[in-house]
């Protein structure tokens, strides 16, 4: 590439930085001056594939549209975090028939898996980063088969031409972001160099012939990648039973430490179209993704809420309204850490759990005064009307931190919440088409039973989906008309994220871009832990004085988007600073 073609795509780039990155401000700001209302909205985790989005809407597409343009460009500029070689969930919401469609695109265990996947041949186990970082880890694949199956039910557009964004993108180059750059170099020493360790393809993708990390800025192709798409955007089926799925099967096999995916299993993959689940918060209806998502926690957060004690007027300036928020993340992390799985496998109390009574119970859990010390799960199982097969144990499953999100609404105010991912940063560390493959099997508990002998819900089995805190979220307004969109990734940290920003937006009267803005606060045991850089010094000591040992994080790893639709029908965004988000906008003149 000539010099003066990379300046030019160095000035694209920050072209659409600049004219992406208008937040929710700018747009109401707009519509207060009499100009233009924002009607049709993209936020991502990265302003490429923010872009990618807004052209499809442009010409015309659906949500569901530019949905599959935004999740096939993000396997290319932010591949630490998602693409076509992970899975995901989408929520829909068709605005024509008020109805909400959730679709699992969740990936799958190989067949020829053991329980005791994660144990050697002594039977001990695997250290986690060992496992993560290898072919054990990898399931066959989700990301295709639900976008093409909710795209089947929701595309405006033909499926092959809303690739065009990201087969133009891996063509042409596009240039490293910072947080990529970042990524790759706080990654250095997981990446394999030698192919006696492992397959090396992924450092070579990301590293100049120096061995360094690739550059921000650096203009980045990726002709494998070009390929695979070629191949998806005219048949998709192609992906699971052609030479796209031998690839993948032969990387997760490749030893050493390979794994035991096989072409059968990608071939048998199917995505599930079900319900979503929905609840009540104050006046509005909240609904989410279905097992084995966590997102039932998150209905579980805002149900409490509605139960316990009040927030006080003042919002997130009160610090015992947070003191309220963590009791109910401390009770809601108990069950979910007990109970979620894939229902498909075992037994899962979701009636229980969203049960009113079982809600008023929980909730009393809860005091003005002083932390209760003393939180376990409960026994969802009596408002289930029946009791379990099965007495399960405590959990195992250990946390990743990988995972992006995205939330768009199109001008004919269909919407989409999805969160994707490959689980832990760059995934397994193995490639195949050009795509990073997931390391999702090690979403499930490495243990079998816990300390006492009990089976853990969301233990290893063959063709299971493993359990996921990932929890897109709609919500609907007392008529079921679209109010907002929004969703996060963060490991099982998720929960925690969303409950914040649904809480920020819906009870403490602020908008998406300032509801997200605020601190993240995490409280799943008697530590609560919260950002040192954005709470304030009142709201710490709040948390202490109530008996939480209180852990001050330098930063949390969240990648927030939110759409909320007002009064007047205006769109307004906000995405997270944590990450490149950026909220892209479509006004009403462009139509």
């Amino acid at each position: 590439m000539n010099f003066n073609k990379k300046l030019f795509l160095i000035f694209i780039f920050i072209f659409i930085i600049t004219g992406c990155s208008q937040v929710d401000e700018e747009a109401g700001n707009n519509n207060q001056l009499g100009n233009p209302k924002a009607v049709g909205m993209v936020v991502t985790a990265n302003p490429i594939a923010t872009e990618a989005g807004l052209e499809i809407l442009r010409a015309g597409g659906s949500a569901m549209d530019a949905a599959v343009a935004v999740e096939a460009t993000l396997g290319l500029v932010e591949p630490q975090s998602s693409g076509l070689g992970g899975g995901g969930f989408i929520v829909y919401y068709d605005a024509a028939t008020k109805s909400i469609d959730y679709y699992n695109g969740r990936e799958k265990a190989p067949m020829g898996i053991k329980k005791d996947l994660f144990f050697d041949d002594k039977g001990n186990k695997i250290p986690f980063n060992k496992a993560k970082n290898s072919g054990l880890s990898i399931g066959a694949p989700g990301a295709v088969a639900v976008l093409k199956l909710a795209h089947q039910d929701h595309g405006r557009l033909a499926w092959k031409d809303v690739f065009s964004p990201a087969l133009r993108l891996s063509s042409e180059g596009f240039p490293v972001s910072a947080r990529l750059h970042g990524s790759i170099v706080s990654n250095e020493n997981k990446f394999y160099k030698n192919i006696k360790e492992g397959p090396t393809e992924l450092y070579d993708y990301l590293h100049l012939d120096d061995g360094r990390a690739l550059p921000e800025g650096h203009i980045l192709k990726n002709p494998k990648y070009y390929k695979t798409l070629e191949v998806i955007a005219s048949n998709p089926d192609d992906f699971y039973r052609g030479e796209i799925a031998r690839s993948i099967a032969d990387s997760a096999q490749q030893m050493p430490n390979g794994g035991k995916l096989s072409i059968e299993d990608i071939a048998n993959y199917n995505a599930v179209k079900r319900d979503a689940y929905c609840s009540k918060y104050r006046n509005t209806t909240l609904c989410g993704s279905a097992l084995p998502s966590s997102w039932v926690s998150v209905s579980m957060v805002m149900s409490i809420l509605n139960e316990a004690p009040q927030f006080s007027k003042e919002g997130a300036d009160d610090p015992e309204n947070w003191t309220l928020l963590a009791e109910a993340l401390r009770i809601t992390y108990a069950d979910n850490n007990q109970f979620i799985a894939d229902d498909d496998f075992v037994e899962v109390p979701i009636k229980g759990l969203m049960s009113k009574s079982y809600i008023k119970e929980r909730a009393k859990l809860i005091s003005r005064k002083s932390a209760n010390n003393s939180i376990i799960s409960g026994n969802p199982w009596v408002y289930q009307d029946q009791q379990a097969s099965l007495d399960y144990g405590i959990d195992a499953t250990m946390d990743n931190h990988g995972t992006t999100h995205f939330v768009i609404v199109d001008p004919q105010g269909n919407a989409i919440s999805m969160t994707a991912t490959v689980e832990g940063y760059f995934g397994s560390l193995r490639m195949a088409g050009g795509m990073i493959l997931n390391n999702q099997l090690t979403d499930f508990s490495f243990d079998y039973v816990d300390e006492e002998g009990k089976p853990i819900a969301n233990a290893v089995a063959p063709g299971k989906r493993p359990r996921s805190s990932m929890s897109p979220t709609i919500v609907l307004d007392e008529n079921d008309d679209f109010l907002m969109a929004v969703g996060s990734p963060g490991g099982r940290n998720i929960i925690s994220y969303v409950a914040k920003t649904v809480v920020g937006i819906m009870s403490w009267g602020l908008s998406p871009q300032e509801a997200i803005d605020l601190p993240n606060m995490v409280a799943k045991t008697e530590q609560v832990r919260i950002e040192r850089n954005r709470a304030k010094p009142a709201i710490i000591q709040a948390l202490r004085d109530f008996g939480y040992d209180v852990f001050e994080s330098e930063g949390e790893i969240s990648g927030l988007s939110a759409i909320l639709k007002t009064e007047d029908g205006t769109l307004r965004g906000g995405a997270d600073p944590r990450r490149e988000g950026t909220v892209g906008i479509i006004y009403n003149n462009e139509l």
